[in-house]
């Protein structure tokens, strides 16, 4: 549990310090958006709740898909699939701009003598021991 709150307490540390980027106050607005414009069509068009609603479509643009709720009229099944090709590029480009946040934050906590081949005597040292 403690992990995890770990985790969580880095994942809104990293969305915080990245806020002052244009393009990521962009994505994540979209994010916003997304949810929020799905949340207001299903709630709306198959009558859920506003949570069934936002579960949904979060299931959906992180393609788990439970399959305990869907859509069940011709104006939601085309809507999701629209909602499904445009909305998955979106939540896909803010969580690679998460990522790359967490890695940079990363590689500067541990320096950059701690990464991975940024010494090259590691690529020597790797390379002669694995060759004798």
């Amino acid at each position: 549990m403690i992990a995890f709150l770990t985790v969580l307490a880095r994942l809104f540390q990293i969305i915080y310090r990245s806020w002052r980027d244009p393009e990521f106050r962009g994505l994540f607005f979209l994010v916003i958006l997304l949810l929020l414009g799905g949340t207001i069509f299903y709630s709306r068009v198959e009558g859920w709740t506003l949570l069934d609603s936002l579960y949904f479509s979060v299931i959906t643009l992180t393609t788990i898909g439970y399959g305990d709720l869907y859509p069940t009229t011709a104006a939601s099944k085309v809507f999701t699939i629209l909602y499904i090709f445009i909305g998955l590029g979106i939540i896909l480009a803010f969580l690679n701009a998460v990522g790359q946040r967490a890695l940079e934050r990363h590689r500067t906590e541990d320096g950059p003598e701690d990464t991975i081949g940024s010494n090259p005597e590691d690529a020597a040292k790797t390379g002669s021991r694995e060759r004798e």
